[in-house]
């Protein structure tokens, strides 16, 4: 991994809604870290900061070094509540992990070559995602921060299967433990839609529709006929 992340955290004392929200106006992201068979530990943290390492993907699947009272762990993200719509962390949870305990993980998928895909490039097919990120279990010196998915070889019609994923060494599918569908496609390339365009030649006019004619129009006719006689 060529991406290292330290968090400078402090613990606290006060927790609940309104401790929370007196630590986000004064710049703090109020956060939790637990496990490692330790206690559950309220902690705080700039929140700046954190916004600028959430903004890097890799944040997300790395070991993450967390600093807290003068100690070194190592810890994971393992939640994060944002707000409904604007763009402001709520609150951290980090998991402390144990290099000899597995991981469960949510990893990225990187798709490649899809420029140079087959069905785009000779079909003008639709490259679809239905999965932007995969579970998996693995020990934490196994951790990826990726998955690759190539898919310059997909016709239109074709799909990756989670089953067909080139996973590294020592990383299992979470799905395939804990029974889950693994034959559930990853990406799939799809026909282009084609919009039918209606045919407008040979199409039979309309007859036109015969004039009315004033009824007054007709009386006034009879009445000068009647007058001429006369």
């Amino acid at each position: 991994m060529s991406d290292e992340f330290e968090l400078l955290a402090e613990s606290r004392a006060d927790v609940g809604k309104g401790a929370s929200r007196r630590l986000r106006r004064a710049g703090r992201l109020p956060g939790i870290v637990y496990g490692h068979h330790s206690e559950a530990t309220p902690i705080t943290l700039d929140a700046d900061t954190v916004k600028h390492q959430l903004d890097n993907e890799a944040f997300y699947s790395h070991i993450l070094t967390l600093k807290l009272n003068g100690k070194s762990e190592r810890v994971v993200l393992k939640d994060l509540q944002r707000h409904p719509y604007k763009p402001l962390a709520l609150h951290i949870d980090l998991q402390r992990v144990s290099e000899n305990e597995a991981l469960h993980m949510n990893v990225p998928l990187h798709f490649l070559n899809e420029e140079d895909c087959k069905g785009v490039r000779l079909g003008d097919g639709i490259i679809s995602h239905v999965y932007t990120d995969v579970e998996i279990l693995c020990l934490p010196r196994d951790l990826p921060e990726y998955i690759e998915v190539d898919v310059a070889d997909l016709d239109i019609g074709d799909s990756v299967l989670m089953s067909e994923l080139k996973l590294p060494a020592g990383v299992e599918l979470y799905a395939a433990h804990h029974g889950g569908d693994i034959e559930q496609p990853i990406v799939t390339v799809q026909a282009p839609r084609v919009v039918e365009e209606e045919e407008t030649e040979g199409e039979e006019e309309a007859p036109e529709e015969p004039i009315a004619t004033s009824q007054k129009g007709d009386a006034e006719d009879d009445d000068e006929a009647e007058a001429d006689k006369d």
